[in-house]
């Protein structure tokens, strides 16, 4: 395991500080806020310590309401809504200086047989054969640019143009947005841990399938932005430490919002998640 992977995996790591209670900390990395995925990841791992393990989670939807504030840790606390025969429900409220900054709702669902498809996986090409992320952004922006992504927990593979490349030539404009992922290290067994990080890597790229139809990014001086809300639906059981293809749209964009939505498959091309997203990005046009 990586020494940036280790340390994701203590940040989802939480502390139960009473009953349905729980604290989460940031890594030390001068962010100005939190990363939304490390605070949606923290609250799932939240409710899930409070449902039983035959009951993985099916789905999620969550609210970023404020911005976090990196320096002071995050309480968590679970409202526990249901649980039912086959389904347990789960709120949880993020809580800085007094104040709710995110919210989650959770469900939790144990396996039931019934019938079965999923769309296939798109055709790109495989991981092995892209260029890391790190790599790339050291040979567009420079050696502090490859450094700084070469310290991210999850190995990020583009299989097209960047934001950064979409930006300088409008002939690489899209709206598809192709990025296998992978955990970079090898991780323990727990699915709660390996959905986590899921979740966690969900909040990466998919807000740039707005700016690439557009030929903006995030390092262009003029464009800022925010995850306003995300949804995810878990279909099947995968690991977060193989390959997964995270396929990247948006359909959608006005009013300063843009909506994404990804689909995550297995290197063999099963769908194992649906991600929706809306999020914020002002530009000065």
């Amino acid at each position: 395991m990586s020494e940036a992977l280790d340390g994701l995996v203590d940040l989802l790591n939480l502390e139960q500080i009473e009953a349905d209670i729980f604290r989460g900390r940031s890594p030390d990395d001068r962010r100005q806020r939190v990363f939304g995925g490390q605070v949606a990841g923290q609250a799932l791992v939240a409710a899930g310590r409070t449902v039983p393990a035959d009951r993985p989670v099916h789905s999620l939807h969550a609210y970023f309401i404020r911005p976090g504030d990196p320096a002071v840790p995050l309480v968590y606390i679970v409202d526990r809504l249901r649980d039912g025969r086959s389904f347990t429900t789960r709120r949880v409220s993020a809580i800085q200086h007094g104040k709710t900054i995110f919210a989650l709702s959770a469900s939790f669902h144990h396996f039931e047989p019934g019938p079965a498809h999923a769309a296939p996986m798109p055709e790109v090409p495989p991981p092995d054969s892209i260029t890391p992320l790190a790599q790339r952004m050291e040979q567009l922006l420079g050696p502090d640019a490859g450094e700084l992504f070469s310290r991210n927990p999850i190995d990020l593979r583009i299989a097209g143009p960047l934001t950064y490349e979409a930006e300088r030539d409008p002939a690489l404009r899209t709206d598809h947005n192709m990025v296998w992922l992978r955990a970079d290290g090898e991780l323990p067994d727990d699915p709660l841990l390996h959905v986590c990080m899921m979740t966690y890597a969900s909040d990466m790229t998919l807000l740039d399938s707005v700016l690439l139809r557009h030929g903006l990014s995030w390092a262009d001086g003029r464009t800022t932005g925010a995850s306003l809300d995300h949804a995810m639906w878990f279909h099947r059981p995968f690991r977060a430490d193989r390959w997964l293809l995270y396929a990247q749209e948006s359909r959608a964009a006005w009013g300063a919002r843009g909506l994404a939505r990804g689909e995550v498959f297995t290197q063999e091309g099963e769908l194992v998640v649906s991600v929706v997203q809306e999020g914020l990005i002002r530009t000065q046009l």
